[in-house]
């Protein structure tokens, strides 16, 4: 059995990450626009990026060049309402009108994300997740981009990675707003939540092209350390632990979305009775047509008398940021996944960050992106012949980019992107993924 034959094949992106332009146009500052400082790697900030707003054809036209036949992108939200709700901005309305038809003339069909971390700062200034309104300013946002956009988009996916923008930004103050506080996790899942459920329910009502809907967060996956059956129970139970990452957690998000309930350790970890009523959790479960999942590394828990935890071992392979590599972690996604939630799976970001740059011959050699995608297809492949229902891949990303708090060292992309002159090379795995769309990975 291989990859079926509508597979999708695609590469991912964010707005806050390519497309600069950040005081242009009427769109006025995200968080990441005004939070960065004193925070992020050499102070980088996104206010230019990969300025793919003003050269969107250019970056299309590349990625037509590369085959791809899927694109997942994030809309800027103060782009469209500069102040999160109330007076809509016409030219970034143009803007995205502009970039979906540029994209369906390459031949690729877009997929959007709503909210992809780039909170507008004047709703940051109202309390932002942690205000109770914040529900219903995703709505209000959520029925301006259907009733907008949905003429042209078809696929579309609620938030991108809770777990990070939530976690990673009010338990480890890594991330915008920057903040350690526990008592805000409680409002901020609520209302998170209830969000998603919202834009869920918008989008099915107001789509005017048949939806179809997901939800893409991350979470650890643990690889069993033995083939013994009681290694693979339990990195499972750990993976949907909720009490050792806290909300960075996978159950945390997706049980009260899919399962319709709250895991007791969640409850416990925020020392609350009640995370929701039953009426919030039979509105929170709206139906979704898939599960998106972003995963590049496996998880690990700490080794007795070891400084290595389980998932890591003296000398491991690892990106630049220090992730371990092992694509066994692709493999026991889609497994626990599908098997827990029993929804079709797209994986919505799988990347290799590497210390690319271009070399003698005026080119960029990425061999060890080409091996770490493809030994992550193999590993997805052996799911899917096992029979697990896995609708794409995505691959993160489709060009470098400002990567948050570690600014622009890092390069996750397939296009190589000069930020000094924003000039564009296409790296040697672009050019090798284009042949594994064309062949369908038949020829992994």
């Amino acid at each position: 059995m291989s990859f079926k034959a509508d597979f999708m094949w695609g590469a991912a992106s964010a707005a806050a990450q390519i497309e600069g332009a950040y005081n242009e146009d009427g769109r006025k500052n995200s968080i990441w626009d005004v939070l960065y400082e004193g925070h992020t790697k050499h102070n980088d900030s996104p206010h230019v990026a990969c300025d793919h707003y003003h050269r969107y054809k250019e970056d299309i036209a590349l990625m037509k060049e590369m085959g791809l036949k899927y694109y997942r992108l994030s809309l800027s939200w103060s782009r469209l309402l500069p102040d999160g709700t109330g007076a809509i901005n016409q030219k970034g309305i143009d803007f995205y009108n502009d970039l979906f038809l540029e994209l369906k003339k390459a031949g690729i069909e877009p997929m959007v994300t709503i909210y992809h971390w780039d909170l507008p700062y004047e709703l940051y200034r109202k309390g932002g997740w942690e205000n109770d309104d914040s529900p219903l300013w995703f709505e209000e946002y959520t029925k301006l981009v259907v009733d907008k956009f949905s003429d042209k988009v078809k696929y579309w996916m609620t938030i991108n990675e809770p777990n990070c923008f939530i976690g990673i930004s009010y338990k480890d103050a890594c991330h915008a707003p920057f903040l350690d506080d526990k008592n805000a996790l409680i409002s901020c899942t609520r209302n998170v939540l209830l969000a998603h459920a919202r834009a869920v329910k918008v989008i099915r009502e107001r789509a005017k092209i048949t939806p179809v809907v997901g939800f893409a967060p991350t979470g650890p996956i643990y690889v069993p350390e033995n083939k013994s059956k009681e290694a693979y129970e339990k990195a499972y139970a750990l993976t949907f632990s909720n009490n050792i990452r806290g909300p960075f957690s996978m159950g945390w998000w997706v049980d009260p979305v899919i399962l319709g309930k709250t895991p007791k350790d969640v409850e416990e970890y925020l020392g609350v009775k009640e995370l929701f009523t039953s009426d919030e959790l039979a509105f929170i479960t709206q139906p979704l047509d898939f599960l998106g999942f972003n995963i590049y590394t496996p998880a690990g828990i700490n080794k007795e008398n070891s400084c290595y935890q389980t998932n890591e071992y003296e000398g491991c392979p690892r990106n630049t940021l220090g992730w371990v590599i092992n694509p066994d972690c692709m493999y026991y996604a889609i497994k626990f996944i599908q098997d827990r939630y029993k929804l079709p799976l797209l994986i919505t970001e799988n990347g290799y960050c590497g210390n690319d740059f271009v070399m003698l011959d005026g080119k960029v050699h990425d061999p060890q992106r080409i091996d770490y995608i493809q030994r992550h297809l193999l590993a997805a492949k052996k799911a899917v012949e096992e029979g697990y229902d896995l609708m794409g891949y995505l691959y993160w990303s489709v060009m470098d980019n400002y990567e948050w708090a570690e600014g622009y060292d890092p390069r996750f992309g397939l296009i190589y992107v000069d930020y000094r002159d924003q000039s564009r090379i296409l790296k040697d795995s672009a050019l090798w993924y284009k042949t594994v769309i064309e062949t369908n990975g038949e020829n992994l």
